[in-house]
């Protein structure tokens, strides 16, 4: 659990329901107890900056690219993503999929919804929370779209990154945490 800004003590209850002791992520030898992590929802810019002056953005860097599955949410999509529109230009990310996101492309906090979105491999919708959530202008190839709002993706995979433009962690629903759990090889919860 990236643990340096943002909603990760939602994330971390949503896994401890699912059996998972999730520990936090906040310097670069706390990578070593990691095989998987979630990037959390929170500000994309601070968080950037975060993960430079904590130094763990060169070792994420080099786990993520090595194929350490990720789970981005809301910021984690931004730091996920190939191309950010309206971000900073002193912000950067992990470059993790093949996606092109607009910061905020939602709008403002006042703009914040809520939504029921059918995902792939669910058998009921997922009420999804978007807060000044990234809107995805563009999808590569190899990226597979797991649920649309209004035609536009705003869950997707790609291997071992899952990304979601919402906060499922802001919800008493644990399928989607259970989803990512189910990508890792061996699935990690407990359940």
């Amino acid at each position: 659990m990236l643990a340096l800004q943002g909603a990760f003590d939602a994330h971390r209850q949503r896994l401890a329901t699912l059996g998972v002791d999730a520990p936090l992520v906040r310097t670069p030898s706390d990578l070593d107890s990691v095989d998987a992590l979630v990037l959390p929802g929170g500000e994309s810019t601070t968080m950037s900056k975060l993960l430079d002056t904590s130094g763990l953005f060169d070792p994420l860097n080099k786990r993520i690219a090595a194929g350490m599955p990720v789970f981005g949410t809301c910021a984690g999509m931004i730091l996920c993503a190939s191309r950010v529109l309206d971000g900073r230009p002193d912000q950067h990310g992990f470059e993790r999929l093949d996606l092109t996101v607009r910061r905020n492309g939602y709008g403002r906090q006042l703009d914040s919804f809520e939504a029921d979105v059918a995902v792939a491999g669910l058998d009921a919708p997922f009420h999804a929370v978007f807060i000044r959530a990234p809107l995805v202008v563009r999808v590569g190839s190899g990226v597979e779209v797991l649920a649309e709002h209004d035609g536009v993706p705003v869950l997707l995979r790609d291997g071992s990154c899952t990304v979601a433009a919402f906060h499922p962690e802001l919800t008493a629903d644990h399928r989607l945490h259970e989803m990512f759990l189910n990508t890792l090889d061996p699935p990690a919860h407990t359940e």
